[in-house]
């Protein structure tokens, strides 16, 4: 009856809440509103989501509103003067975030700073800038990414490296800082009485949900440990399994639209992979046991997270596991020493600041580095095919091991398991001669050599063409044809590859590069797919 009641009431609200998304009039816009997540640039001003009148809306900015609104930070309030419209058709990803309209700034006044948690909230952010203003870039930004969440000031080079190396969990936070948070203040919860400490361990998660802005990850693990430390003070200790279906159940009923967020389905097939896989895993591998845990755990939430994150995103790359294994740890110690030695060195100033945080600068150099490392091995991206096959043999395998299986059954599903993630790889080193990786772009290469030609429309920005290029599997580029190249694409281009000649399109020229042979024309006697680019392999 419990469980029909419960699903009963999801239903019921679950319906409310999609009935509440209905889209405004549109017409003119003026009132006060509170912002409920920090601003972001966009190449046309300032975005962020604000609450009025009960309702979520997404506010965009340009001019001097853009300035204002860019000032501000989530629980203040602002007075707005524009338009509101209904939201695009198919916005899926405004859904998770109850936004039911857009307004579209001409004038926006700081009210005030809101209510009193906020402020408290955002002095301890600022805090912490300050104290992180004496790292240099891309610590400052990446800082500010393993501890806040805010991933503002991180660069497209940045992002892409985290992504092409599965790292990218580690650029906002994550539920694991939820843990690294409690262990921070064990010293004081350990001393306390049960109830004391039911109440300081719901304290500190709510503090730390209110600072990194309520995201789904860290809703996910504030409510698992709230009911960890709740069900020990009631003396009925509960399996991992249970706490986290309670605790997803509770934020269900509570907020039924986070079931379209993908950060929280994420986090929670993440949780329930290292719950259920990560001890057959471990069982099943050989070696010390430290590296066993480990490698157990990082696998088992790699396998988790793949019915999400192939289909969702395209692939998963094969060097994740491995970056996760070098990177994560060291992570954590950006939250567990980054956090205190931020707050001490916001208090204490640049002098000190600069040797508190340099412990913290190190690890931060150190994921960085391994993301960047990770990011140029050439071993592809894992697709719906490849990801069927790993799992079906992985699971092949560690039951094999388990239950005692001949080890001839054991040994060929590891090796289908090695064929299947080796074959991204060996599918890029079979590149085509000629791909259009985006609307505009085309590649070419032959005999080792890699020319790119950027069209004649906009170039694309520097985050599109890595992710693009990246998936091309290209390893160098020998040539770019661009008719004045933005200097940001230039210098993402330059962070991951080796980039030789760049030819401008509008001078006649011919040149040979390696496999291939490039002529310029820039009066084509007939309409070129590539403008008046004629690229073929030499000797042809």
């Amino acid at each position: 009856m419990l469980v029909l009641g419960t699903f009963l009431l999801a239903a019921g609200l679950g319906h409310r809440a999609e009935a509440g998304l209905g889209a405004p009039a549109p017409g003119p816009f003026e009132g006060v509103v509170t912002l409920v997540s920090d601003p972001r640039e966009t190449p046309w001003g300032s975005r962020a989501d604000v609450s009025f009148g009960g309702k979520r809306y997404e506010v965009q900015a340009g001019g001097g509103a853009a300035g204002t609104l860019g000032l501000s930070l989530a629980g203040e309030r602002l007075l707005v003067h524009g338009r509101v419209s209904r939201p695009p058709p198919g916005a899926a990803w405004l859904k998770p975030r109850h936004v039911i309209g857009r307004v579209t700034a001409d004038t926006i006044e700081r009210h005030d700073a809101g209510a009193a948690p906020w402020r408290a909230a955002n002095r301890f952010r600022r805090l912490l800038q300050r104290g992180a203003e004496v790292m240099d870039e891309p610590a400052r930004s990446l800082y500010g990414g393993f501890v806040l969440g805010d991933d503002s000031g991180q660069t497209a080079e940045i992002v892409d490296d985290f992504r092409a190396s599965g790292l990218t969990h580690l650029l906002v936070v994550s539920g694991s800082n939820v843990a690294y948070v409690l262990v921070l203040a064990s010293p004081l919860t350990n001393r306390l009485g049960p109830r004391a400490r039911w109440a300081a361990t719901f304290g500190v998660v709510a503090a730390f949900a209110l600072v990194t802005r309520f995201e789904p990850s860290i809703l996910r693990a504030s409510a698992m440990a709230a009911v960890a430390v709740t069900v020990t003070l009631a003396g009925r200790p509960a399996t991992s399994l249970r706490i986290l279906g309670l605790a997803v159940t509770a934020l269900v009923l509570i907020d039924p639209l986070l079931v379209h967020s993908v950060a929280f389905q994420l986090s929670v097939a993440a949780s329930l992979g290292i719950v259920l896989l990560s001890r057959p895993i471990a069982a099943a591998l050989a070696g010390p046991a430290v590296v066993r845990s480990a490698l157990a755990v990082t696998l088992a939430a790699q396998v988790a997270v793949a019915p999400v994150l192939v289909p969702r995103f395209g692939g998963m790359p094969v060097v994740a596991v491995f970056a996760n294994l070098v990177a994560v740890p060291v992570a954590g110690l950006v939250t567990t020493w980054g956090l205190p030695a931020g707050v001490l060195a916001g208090l204490a100033g640049p002098g000190v600041g600069r040797w508190l945080h340099l412990p913290t600068e190190l690890a931060i150099d150190w994921v960085a580095a391994t993301a960047s490392t990770a990011a140029r091995v050439p071993l592809g991206e894992v697709s719906v095919r490849e990801l069927l096959v790993v799992v079906l043999a992985g699971a092949a395998a560690v039951l094999g091991s388990l239950r005692g299986w001949a080890p001839a059954i054991h040994r060929g599903a590891l090796m289908v398991v090695v064929v299947a993630l080796l074959a991204p790889a060996v599918s890029l080193r079979s590149a085509p001669f000629h791909a259009e990786p985006l609307a505009g772009v085309h590649l070419y290469r032959s005999g080792g050599a890699t020319v790119i030609v950027l069209g004649a429309q906009r170039s694309p920005s520097p985050g599109r063409a890595l992710e693009a290029f990246r998936r091309a599997g290209v390893r160098r580029i020998d040539l770019l044809v661009a008719a004045d190249p933005p200097p940001r694409l230039l210098r993402a281009l330059r962070h991951r590859w080796s980039v030789g000649q760049v030819l401008d399109p509008l001078k006649p020229v011919e040149v040979t590069v390696g496999g291939l042979r490039v002529e310029v024309d820039p009066w084509p006697s007939a309409g070129l797919s590539s403008g008046g680019v004629v690229v073929t392999a030499a000797g042809r």
